[in-house]
């Protein structure tokens, strides 16, 4: 049995962006534009800490695929690639996380 992936979800999410008709969960909310997908995201995260919170081992990994997923959507919706991403927590690894943060540019 094959091992199921980020990438792979992100295929699937680019498939789905392809595709038209209302069959498609993802196509719904790329249509809705990034904002939705924003929001969505939000109430992913919001619900995976509160399962965290509970200490409910089943529902947090059931909110974290939904929180991966919704990523993903928003990522695809601004025209950000999942090796984008990669590459920056790669960059960041060259480091230990308290310099890379403390390198990160204040506003």
């Amino acid at each position: 049995m094959s091992r199921f992936t980020i990438h792979d979800l992100a295929a699937t999410i680019d498939a789905r962006a392809a595709s038209g008709g209302e069959a498609s969960y993802t196509r719904k909310l790329l249509d809705k534009g990034a904002e939705h997908c924003a929001k969505k995201l939000g109430e992913e995260a919001v619900e995976t800490v509160i399962a965290a919170i509970e200490n409910d081992r089943d529902h947090l990994i059931a909110e974290s695929a939904d929180l991966v997923f919704h990523l993903l959507v928003l990522l695809k919706a601004r025209g950000v690639t999942l090796e984008e991403v990669e590459a920056a927590l790669a960059q960041r690894t060259s480091m230990s996380g308290l310099e890379e943060k403390a390198s990160r540019k204040r506003d």
